[in-house]
């Protein structure tokens, strides 16, 4: 390269990183104000909207509450994949919907949850809402070439047997739709529907066939509700938990670019600039998709962090090594990118996968934590492999040409990682086997194994008029001590009504006493009018969506198992990856029961972080054993195994240090300058992220070992 287009590389980087800047500072200047360029918050960082619905029906049975909050959610998701559905008493449920400030527009978007009922033309019912899975607007192209208005319905099985017999023997007639006793749909059947899907078309404009929609999804509802009152809401942790995450990650990130340049020079003063691009990017994009941003979100923006700088490490490590064998620096660059790029695209591409799986499986937070691990990944290996690399070409044009400014990989003795194997699984099962003994004692002590917190169990709803406007943080610091003290217990969200001053606190199941001494001490201390209303909440977490995590995440070990089979042609790459995953999440589970770290909707966060952490971590390593597996040209004894596995181990292991070390950095400084709920919620990240870098070097290869050792005695 020659120096003159270097230098009009450097000089577009930075025009590039100045632009970023400027624009990611703007975002970030507004975000949690409520200006245009802002980048949307969840409940817990910024507060939204909350709606109250009232069960209209006599009596509903308990599955039908559930089915309808479960619905319910899914139909919100729509405003945000952090809206949440629970329900309040025996006869109420309530939508909490982030980042949004107009009650009456959602209200009208989202209308008022009723009966909907397909009839036959006679006006026989012939199928109701709960048979619909999906209803949706789409637009079309006719055989003119016109664009034609539809709704695209999706059945369930049920109702697709239904909608197949009635639609075959009333092909010419028409079969309308009701919705609350309304006709709001007369469709035609042209020809009998099977398959489960059907359309309706004949809509005018888009948002006819949009409100059509809306309508058929709502009506799928298996109770009828009505709305009984709206408000927005507060943020659930302050407008500080903002400020110090943003402080935290500032920080983090200085921290993490000079541990670089110390560590590698030259290529560190690169990396550190496009880890800079990275960041505006990771900001911009959050804001151009609007992808809603909670704790669970950030967790996803520090993995894809973490990725960004393991990505550049694998590479500066390959180059090091690249220069010790006597090549030059410009050779060594070329080779080392090279030889780095199916470490990186293996790692990125099944934590990917992963992000994928979550994506259209999960609810909720699983989905807000999928889209920004996506995110991460792209732009992690966009700067890692683009930018990153024409800097480098770039500052070796300009002059940077002298080895001390590269480094050279030194000759390391093989450690002997696969003769410790018996102590690392010991410790690790004292480890596991500590978890589950805690879990054991206190829930046999009655204090139950782990502590739910109320995103899990639910609990009790207190709405006072404090007759005073507090802020959050008055809040945090006045109000919820004292109902703490009362309760014995410091697990309280709080929400403020805005416009009001109403404050509403959510705590752990309270009996008529305890409710009792919370109203007074709230009148006491407080001169709250004496209207206080408690009441029984259920879990925002329902079990509904639990199923839908778990189920998303064994999917994801799934469909990462094939992958990594499929990669390295060798099932006991991926077996070993996957138990060395569970391993971390038996731990971190542990390390939940043991802290009695409160259990709540972080959990689902940190475990999915930890698992894609663990799995890239690993995926490095592999993608050494399998390069030493193919130099190799003796016959693979177990010894020629040991010895590939010990070198391969050593080889990676300053990369495997130096990004849990870049990756810890940023989760410490949440730590130390996070609000209450989120040390909460990097505590155990912290713990997973030293056991995610453990399990890689001490149990992973050393699991493939003992199954390679043990299947290749098998064949002989």
């Amino acid at each position: 390269m020659k120096k003159s287009r270097a230098a009009v590389i450097m000089v577009l980087v930075v025009a590039a990183l100045a632009g970023l800047a400027y624009y990611a500072s703007i975002i970030l200047s507004s975000t949690g104000i409520g200006e245009d360029k802002s980048i949307p918050l969840g409940l817990d960082l910024s507060g939204g909207v909350s709606i109250t619905y009232e069960i209209m029906d006599e009596n509903p049975s308990a599955e039908d509450v559930s089915d309808t909050v479960y619905k319910l959610q899914k139909r919100v998701e729509a405003y945000s994949t952090e809206a949440v559905a629970y329900q309040v008493g025996g006869d109420r449920i309530t939508v909490e919907i982030p980042g949004v400030s107009d009650a009456n527009a959602i209200l009208e978007e989202l209308g008022n949850p009723g009966s909907l009922e397909f009839q036959t033309s006679d006006g026989e019912v012939f199928m109701t809402g709960d048979q619909v899975a999906d209803a949706q607007a789409a637009t079309r192209t006719d055989e003119f070439g016109n664009n034609e208005f539809i709704v695209m319905l999706t059945l369930t099985d049920e109702g697709a047997q239904v909608f197949g017999e009635v639609t075959s023997s009333n092909v010419g007639n028409i079969l309308p739709i009701v919705y609350d006793g309304q006709v709001i749909s007369y469709p035609r059947v042209q020809t009998a529907i099977t398959g489960g899907t059907a359309e309706i078309s004949g809509q005018r404009t888009f948002e006819e066939a949009n409100v059509l929609a809306t309508q058929i999804r709502i009506g799928s509802l298996s109770l009828e509700l009505q709305e009984l009152e709206s408000s927005v809401v507060g943020a659930q942790l302050g407008s500080q938990a903002i400020s110090t995450s943003l402080k935290a990650a500032a920080i983090g990130l200085v921290l993490v670019m000079i541990f670089m340049i110390l560590m590698y020079a030259v290529p560190g003063v690169a990396a550190s600039l496009a880890l800079a691009i990275y960041t505006t990017l990771v900001i911009a994009t959050l804001y151009l998709f609007e992808i809603t941003l909670t704790l669970p979100g950030i967790a996803g923006i520090i993995l894809g962090i973490g990725m960004a700088v393991d990505a550049n490490v694998i590479i500066f490590a390959r180059i090091r090594e690249e220069i010790a064998t006597g090549k030059t620096i410009k050779t060594s660059m070329k080779i080392g990118f090279q030889k780095a790029l199916s470490a990186i695209l293996d790692g990125n591409i099944t934590t990917f996968i992963a992000a994928i799986v979550l994506m259209a499986l999960g609810s909720g937070t699983v989905k807000g934590f999928a889209y920004t691990l996506m995110i991460g990944i792209i732009l992690s290996m966009f700067t890692a492999l683009f930018v990153t690399r024409w800097i480098l070409y770039s500052f070796f044009a300009l002059g940077l040409q002298n080895e001390k400014f590269y480094g050279r990989a030194k000759e390391r003795k093989s450690i002997g990682f696969i003769g410790k194997k018996a102590v690392f699984f010991g410790i690790s099962l004292a480890v596991i086997a500590a978890g589950f003994i805690g879990m054991a004692v206190h829930g046999a002590s009655g204090s139950g194994a782990f502590n739910y917190g109320l995103d899990f169990v639910g609990g009790t709803s207190t709405t006072a008029d404090f007759n005073k406007d507090y802020t959050i943080d008055q809040i945090e610091s006045e109000i919820i001590p004292v109902i703490a003290e009362t309760i014995g217990d410091n697990a309280i969200q709080a929400n403020k009504v805005e416009g009001t001053t109403q404050i509403t606190f959510k705590t752990r199941n309270l009996s008529v006493d305890e409710r009792d001494n919370v109203n007074q001490a709230l009148i006491d201390k407080f001169g709250v009018n004496e209207e206080i209303d408690s009441r029984n909440i259920s879990s925002t977490i329902s079990s509904e969506m639990r199923s839908d995590a778990i189920i998303a995440a064994i999917v994801a070990c799934v469909c990462m198992l094939v992958y990594i089979w499929f990669r390295f042609k060798d099932i006991r790459f991926a077996a070993s990856a996957i138990a060395a995953l569970v391993h971390d999440v038996l731990v971190v589970v542990g390390v939940y029961a043991l802290l009695r770290i409160s259990l709540g909707n972080t959990f689902i966060a940190c475990i999915l972080t930890i698992i894609g952490y663990s799995v890239n971590d690993t995926i490095v390593i592999f993608d050494r054993i399998r390069e030493n597996l193919a130099l190799n040209t003796t016959r693979q004894t177990p010894e020629v195994l040991e010895s590939i596995a010990n070198r391969s181990l050593t080889q990676t292991l300053s990369r495997s240090i130096n990004t849990s070390i870049t990756t810890f950095i940023m989760v410490v400084m949440l730590y130390i300058l996070g609000v209450a709920s989120i040390r909460e919620f990097a505590l155990p990240l912290m713990a997973g992220l030293i056991c995610g870098s453990y399990s890689s070097i001490c149990i992973a290869t050393q699991l493939w070992y003992v199954m390679k050792v043990r299947f290749t005695r098998k064949e002989k």
